[in-house]
């Protein structure tokens, strides 16, 4: 009988998607638990798990591309595509912040006195520790196309130093977000203006950190030399995520900090 072959993954039974649903549900009511009770004992444990249970699916994923030999060009087309849908998904999440701050700063209620920002806030100076941190995301993106390049071009010392510094940009980056947080005058509470600013700029902090984990893995697969220079989507992947990060901060920055002074 003839063998027939095809180009696709067929994935084999993996518990990894199950747990991390399980987990996730387990770190979510942690968190209500946490703002409720005060306890967070719970959380650190969920976040334990999850860590471990996303070692273990990255590892699979990366023994079927790197060892096996399952990603073929059909195959990481598909992930391509399942990449851009979720940044798009990621946008429309963003696109939805925005509607309510337009729908608040283009006509403010009489709740908030007619004003924009509120009477009794007072808002982030935009060029000290904003136009810093948009200086240095921007210039993160700078580094990780000198990577991207670096890579294509089977420069592995370059592909290294670059991702290091893309690196290092996004934790200052996230202790200077840490810092302008600790020193704010208003909190999430004080009226629509605190919820909508630490809404926006509190998950784009998160997609930094994800987006500092996504690279960090990234730098350790090319110290274990897993990438080469036609076959490196993992990287792609995190370069794509990081430029949608850099974007979606210029839109917060010119909104959220500099329209609203």
């Amino acid at each position: 009988m003839k063998k027939l072959f095809q180009p696709y993954h067929l994935v084999t039974i993996s518990p990894w998607p199950l747990l991390m649903s399980i987990s996730l549900m387990m770190l979510l009511i942690s968190v209500l638990n946490w703002f409720n009770n005060y306890t967070f004992y719970m959380l650190m444990l969920s976040i334990l798990v999850s860590i471990l249970i996303m070692y273990q699916w990255w590892r699979d994923v990366i023994r079927e591309s790197t060892y096996q030999g399952y990603h073929t060009k059909f195959v990481v087309l598909g992930l391509k595509l399942g990449m851009l849908l979720f940044i798009i998904s990621e946008i429309m999440f963003f696109f939805s912040i925005f509607w309510c701050y337009f729908h608040m700063f283009l006509s403010p209620s009489i709740e908030i006195g007619s004003n924009w920002p509120p009477k009794n806030i007072i808002p982030f100076n935009p060029y000290f520790i904003p136009l810093l941190n948009t200086i240095i995301l921007l210039s993160s993106g700078v580094s990780i196309t000198w990577c991207h390049y670096s890579i294509l071009l089977n420069n592995k010392i370059n592909s290294i130093i670059s991702l290091m510094i893309t690196i290092i940009l996004g934790l200052i980056f996230t202790m200077f977000q840490y810092k302008e947080y600790y020193v704010a005058s208003f909190t999430f509470t004080d009226s629509v203006y605190g919820s909508i600013f630490f809404m926006s700029t509190g998950f784009h902090g998160l997609h930094v950190i994800i987006g500092t984990m996504f690279l960090l893995v990234n730098l350790l697969r090319i110290m274990l030399n897993n990438f080469s220079s036609i076959h490196h989507f993992s990287f792609e992947a995190a370069a794509w995520y990081w430029h949608f990060v850099d974007v979606v901060w210029l839109f917060l920055y010119l909104l959220i900090y500099f329209w609203s002074n």
